[in-house]
């Protein structure tokens, strides 16, 4: 019997959409929209994404104790 190799390549998404960025983050949909400082990115007319880097820098600054500052950043916008 012969052995055979698969090659197989999987390429991770950069760019997500609104669904999969609340998911990414472990956030409902809802919270997301609520809460989420991340901009999305128009990738063209109408397609609207969120990029996973800015996603997890917005993470790790929670983690670092930048949480107040961005809420401070989200209520001075409004």
């Amino acid at each position: 019997m012969t052995n055979a190799n698969l090659n197989i390549s999987v390429v991770e998404k950069r760019m997500l959409k609104q669904a999969e960025a609340a998911s990414y983050t472990g956030l409902s949909s809802k919270h997301f929209k609520l809460s989420c400082p991340v901009q999305p990115i128009e990738m063209r007319p109408g397609t609207v994404l969120w990029d996973k880097r800015d996603l997890d820098s917005w993470i790790d600054s929670m983690k670092n104790g930048a949480e107040l500052t961005t809420q401070a950043a989200i209520l001075d916008r409004l």
